[in-house]
């Protein structure tokens, strides 16, 4: 069940106030204080088949900052159970990721590490009549499973002898059989109304080779059976999964009972669903091999090296992840509250420099013509050791066309015919007169300065409206990548019947402009966003950016919608 989560000064003012504990903590610190574990071990399992997105930060910050908080540690471990689909790239990508969000494993780890363990306690399984070899095709399995209400139909194959069951898996094991010919399943109930109960497969036949193992195993572990046992392996003591994983949890417990094995215990939180936005990696790859986006690391994708790119930063992720909190039911939160958590932390830190997206030139007419003097300001206000910058002031300047209008409606504040602005950090100016092509759009607009109202010098006087410029004599020719939601639908779990989550892509998420910035700009090197000023907050590309051709990406507008 899903709520929404809407109503912006309510979301605010609950996420202000002091929290509780979260039903994870209270579960650490009762066992910490019953003596359940003397110290806190959690983990993080990714499958390395994709990138990492926004859904698997929360996790991170969830397993990890647990664990910090209450003196323990946390391990890194790979499920690398699937060779065809798995990759050392994403390996790579993971670890890079939770370094990124400001993190450090105990132990880096594989479930592959334990291939020939997973295989011996198999064969106890089977040993203790508790496993067998099933020589039916996928789809039998399938059909023989049963329904909710209809108990499943056993195997002609489950009742066969202990012995026959290890000599068979060990031609498994030795690559006798093709793909898909024999499994081998767990012996539990094909009545038991928990469907994942019903005799679950516990290792297939893959003839492919392992980024880690190589071709020395051709059979390998399902998700199910190699998932609790690594976690009572390497000691576990609070395995937490995502809400979907609760089903799972009976068949973990059971592995782990019949086995005699450490009690790793698993629980589950609500998965982080976030509108206008796909989660799933299956998804995700889609979007990536059919060039819906450019790569993983697309501005638009919710991947971390996507949000990297765009220039979300750690701190604001963790932001999030803190925000949104730890549930027990799915709901869907709003993006512009992700947007909100980066805003707050570029704010305090970024750099500002003016820029100009939508240029229309602006002729001081009275000013002395090749002329150019300096204005004064802070590099970052919030900063007093980031110094200041010296922007150069012309004749000709550039302003956003958005900043004049020749018929404005009241409390339009800007530029108008026989109206006055302050340029930013320097002279009020009139507008005089305006210039027009044979279509009638303008292209030129004339102005006069008043020299005694320069900030610092002179006489101050105040007006309503103040715009940002760049010189143009001056001005540094950037590209700028405008980003929108990827998808037009806010809730992508809720399609319309028929329609697949492609139909609702969004074919105006990217926009790409030419601009003007001062020369400061393009001289930045403090790692982060920088501010456009009034604007918005934007980023140097890493991957096509280069000196001769600057390019920004948007990384979220001044204005929160949330």
């Amino acid at each position: 069940m899903k709520e929404n989560n809407k109503g912006a000064a309510g979301k605010l003012n609950a996420l202000s106030e002091v929290r509780s504990l979260n039903f994870l903590e209270e579960i650490v610190e009762d066992h910490l204080e019953k003596g359940v574990h003397k110290s806190v071990l959690t983990r993080f399992p990714p499958e390395p088949n994709g990138y990492l997105h926004i859904g698997h930060a929360k996790s991170i910050c969830l397993n990890f900052g647990l664990a910090k908080k209450y003196g323990g540690q946390t391990n890194l471990r790979f499920d690398d159970t699937n060779p065809t689909k798995e990759d050392v790239e994403y390996v790579d990508s993971i670890k890079e990721d939770v370094k990124w969000l400001g993190f450090d494993w105990a132990r880096e780890l594989y479930a592959s590490d334990y291939f020939e363990q997973l295989y011996d306690w198999a064969c106890i399984l089977i040993e203790k009549g508790l496993a067998y070899v099933d020589d039916q095709t996928q789809e039998q399995i399938r059909s023989n499973r049963g329904t909710v209400t209809k108990p499943g139909t056993p195997s002609p194959y489950r009742d066969r002898a202990v012995e026959e069951n290890l000599l068979l898996f060990r031609q498994m094991r030795d690559g006798k059989f093709a793909d898909g010919e024999k499994v081998l399943r767990a012996k539990i109930d094909m009545a038991h109304p928990n469907m994942l109960m019903r005799d679950p497969i516990m290792y297939r036949t893959i003839h492919a080779h392992h980024h880690r193992t190589g071709d020395r195993w051709c059979i390998y572990p399902m998700y199910d059976y190699a998932h609790g046992q690594s976690d009572s392996i390497e000691k576990i003591t609070h395995s937490i999964c995502t809400l979907e994983f609760d089903v799972h949890r009976p068949l973990y417990d059971w592995f782990i009972e019949k086995l005699d094995i450490f009690p790793s215990k698993q629980y589950e939180f609500a998965r982080l669903n976030i509108t206008y936005t796909v989660m799933s990696k299956r998804k995700l790859l889609q979007l990536v091999n059919n060039n819906y986006v450019t790569g993983w690391d697309d501005p638009r994708m919710p991947t971390i090296s996507g949000l990297r790119r765009r220039g979300y930063t750690p701190e604001s992720i963790r932001m999030f992840a803190d925000k949104v909190g730890v549930a027990k039911r799915d709901n869907i939160i709003d993006l512009s509250l992700l947007e909100w958590c980066v805003r707050e932390d570029l704010n305090r830190r970024a750099n500002r420099y003016m820029t100009v997206l939508d240029p229309i030139k602006l002729v001081i007419t009275n000013y002395p013509e090749g002329k150019t003097e300096y204005c004064s300001a802070a590099v970052n206000p919030g900063e007093e050791s980031a110094g200041r910058r010296e922007i150069p002031f012309s004749r000709e300047l550039y302003i956003e066309r958005a900043d004049f209008m020749e018929e404005p409606p009241k409390k339009y504040f800007r530029l108008r015919p026989g109206g006055e602005v302050r340029l930013k950090y320097s002279y009020i100016i009139q507008c005089e007169n305006i210039i027009k092509d044979q279509n009638g759009k303008i292209i030129e607009i004339q102005c006069t300065y008043d020299p005694s109202t320069k900030p610092g010098e002179g006489k101050w006087r105040s007006v309503k409206g103040t715009i940002h410029w760049v010189s143009v004599p001056d001005a540094h020719e950037i590209e700028v990548r405008l980003f929108d939601r990827l998808f037009l639908k806010p809730d992508m779990d809720d399609l319309e019947e028929g329609k697949e989550y492609i139909d609702y892509l969004n074919p105006n998420s990217l926009e790409v402009i030419k601009g003007y910035a001062e020369q400061a700009l393009i001289k930045d090197n403090s790692g982060i966003a920088v501010q456009f000023e009034r604007i918005g907050y934007f980023i140097t590309d890493n991957v096509d950016s280069c000196e001769s051709k600057p390019i920004f990406n948007k990384t979220v507008g001044l204005r929160s919608n949330w």
